[in-house]
């Protein structure tokens, strides 16, 4: 183990360094044809004639993991799969915080997981809220990074393209960030859309600094979301260390074997083709949107979603309710008290989006 990886897990909270977690019975790994050691029940329920679910599932599935390796270019010593991202976040926090001593730091308007993960843990939270610059929100890393050394952060959430902002970190900017905050706190990057996005993933920028996690999903552009697959992706000791802190049988039978199906080349092809349709229709929607009396500002977005500013929107949120349309009311965000955040969906619900906004308009 080199000193870079020797520092971040010297991060994790000391009383879990030597942790080893919990040892299922699945672990065991012994030959035999009558299997008697994990209580399962000796027959299928009637509802499962395969019996596939009847035997708890593999601790990881090495097809899977074998797979979202190959997409994402890495090891798969180098990964964790888990019950989405938000499992990834909570045992990230979880890993590395000590209750009432070490801090999570956000910068919102963002996600709201990181901080619900951090209050769960009781660590505090230090907020570097987004700057405005020629009208797009930033995150503004100088500030991130001398409060992370002025506080005792030891977490940094930071999410790329930004949710619900929409807008990306450079890759040299996370790397010097990374850098600077070697030894001090883990950074965690957030790139649950980056299929949206026109730049590279952080993982295609070369190897990742041995602080540094980046997140992915199968909810977002591969259409799973119920299946609630995601990825940490990391330095092998760090990996390691949080598949420690992980619960027993953390991927269901049915949701490894569905994502291992969406993994297929002629599903990647699909989907590939599925979110320049969304990239596509994100232009287009933009465009009209920003052509709509009553609409101040869309966002710049590089993701499946539009952070959307009106004149009244509570005039504009009760069109589209009435219309049929559901969005998502991002009011209550700091900075964001005229703002909504609409989903790309298809073409018809899109124009169903414009058609909404606009009907008072072409009635008067």
């Amino acid at each position: 183990m080199n000193d870079a990886a020797t520092d971040a897990l010297a991060l994790l909270r000391e009383d879990l360094r030597d942790f080893a977690g919990y040892r299922s019975a699945r672990c065991e790994r012994a030959a035999g044809s009558a299997w008697l050691n994990a209580n399962e029940a000796a027959h299928a329920n009637a509802s499962d004639a395969e019996g596939r679910l009847r035997r708890y599932p593999p601790r990881e599935s090495e097809a899977l993991q074998s797979a979202l390796a190959a997409l994402y270019g890495i090891p798969p010593a180098h990964l964790l799969i888990g019950r989405g991202s938000d499992e990834a976040i909570d045992l990230i926090v979880r890993a590395f915080c000590r209750p009432g001593l070490d801090a999570v730091l956000v910068t919102p308007p963002v996600f709201g997981m990181y901080a619900v993960c951090a209050r769960l843990q009781r660590a505090p939270l230090v907020e570097v809220p987004l700057r405005e610059h020629a009208g797009e929100f930033e995150v503004d890393l100088d500030h991130v990074a001398a409060c992370a050394e002025r506080e005792r952060v030891r977490v940094v959430f930071l999410c790329s393209p930004g949710n619900p902002a929409g807008g990306m970190l450079a890759a040299a900017d996370l790397r010097a960030l990374a850098r600077r905050l070697a030894r001090r706190a883990m950074l965690v990057l957030d790139e649950a859309y980056i299929e949206y996005a026109d730049s590279a993933s952080m993982l295609e920028c070369g190897a990742l600094e041995s602080n540094l996690l980046v997140l992915r999903t199968l909810s977002k552009a591969h259409a799973l979301a119920a299946a609630r697959i995601g990825c940490a992706i990391g330095d092998p000791g760090v990996i390691a260390a949080l598949r420690r802190c992980q619960a027993p049988y953390p991927l269901p039978e049915p949701s490894a074997r569905c994502a291992l199906a969406a993994l297929a080349p002629a599903v990647l092809t699909a989907t590939r083709r599925r979110i320049a349709e969304t990239r596509a229709e994100r232009t287009r929607l933009a465009r009209e949107l920003a052509r709509t009396p009553g609409v101040r500002h869309v966002h710049a977005s590089q993701a499946n979603f539009l952070l959307v500013r009106f004149d009244d929107a509570d005039a504009a949120l009760a069109r589209l309710l009435a219309a049929g349309v559901v969005v998502r009311d991002v009011r209550a965000m700091p900075r964001l008290g005229d703002a909504v955040r609409i989903t790309i969906g298809t073409p018809v619900e899109n124009d169903a989006v414009l058609d909404a906004l606009r009907a008072r308009t072409e009635a008067a």
